[in-house]
């Protein structure tokens, strides 16, 4: 029977970060199946950075929980604002050493380590009753001399120094390519990062993670084998200018 005009209906409306969540989600699990890989293996962190408070509780109540800030004062603010909620919140951008306190005290990752004495000032200001910080390795696999990150041959060496940090875990290694046009050509350096994880894995390290792919390459990322991907746009819109 049709429902009279002007009743209540009970059904929940979906807002328009809940509807792109699904999306997202529908695309990676179709990139999974497609690389014959399975779609739970890959974890999706919402980047936030630049997006209001509210625009995250939007997304935590459409069920998503991890989400990434790149600027320090931004992100602080939302973390308190959404204390009620406690997400899990990824630090994604550059860490410059005198961010490395706030990042240790209230993120659950560090995406953006590049340098020992950025991970030694992490480990140091990490509270100990928190459980260590979750850290990836940038690496610039482009070669790019504006993008932060350590170089692939240099990678290694700073790997296995993170790794014996106290209140560090290492988990794996982080990279943003220089954009590129097909997929092919985009598959190129997250095979590197792949492949560059592999060795170090062979060499003793138990990593686990590849955080990988955004909005325009996240088919290229997922096929070659990335844990985590970073969408921003194609959750909430176009990024709002600081």
């Amino acid at each position: 029977m049709a429902r009279l005009r002007g009743t209540f209906d009970p059904a929940p409306i979906m807002t328009a970060i809940a509807s792109n969540l699904q999306a997202v989600r529908r695309d990676m699990e179709y990139f999974a199946r497609a690389a014959q890989r399975r779609p739970e293996e890959i974890a999706l962190l919402a980047v936030s950075k630049t997006f209001a408070a509210a625009a995250v509780r939007e997304a935590f109540q459409a069920g998503q929980r991890a989400f990434g800030e790149s600027y320090v004062r931004e992100a602080l603010d939302k973390i308190a604002a959404l204390r009620d909620l406690d997400p899990e919140w990824h630090f994604i951008g550059p860490i410059q050493s005198n961010k490395t306190r706030a990042i240790a005290e209230n993120f659950a990752w560090a995406h953006g380590v590049d340098r020992l004495k950025i991970a030694e000032r992490l480990s140091e200001q990490r509270p100990r009753n928190l459980p260590p910080l979750n850290v990836c390795i940038q690496v610039n696999v482009s070669g790019e001399d504006s993008k932060s990150g350590v170089a692939p041959d240099e990678t290694e060496g700073l790997a296995q120094s993170v790794a014996r940090l106290p209140q560090l875990r290492l988990r794996g290694l982080m990279a943003v390519p220089a954009p590129a046009d097909g997929l092919s050509a985009q598959r190129k350096p997250f095979a590197q990062l792949r492949e560059l994880a592999m060795r170090l894995k062979a060499d003793g390290l138990a990593l686990d993670t590849l955080s990988m792919g955004m909005s325009g390459d996240l088919e290229a990322a997922i096929r070659e084998g990335a844990t985590m991907v970073r969408v921003g746009t194609a959750i909430f819109g176009g990024r709002q200018k600081q």
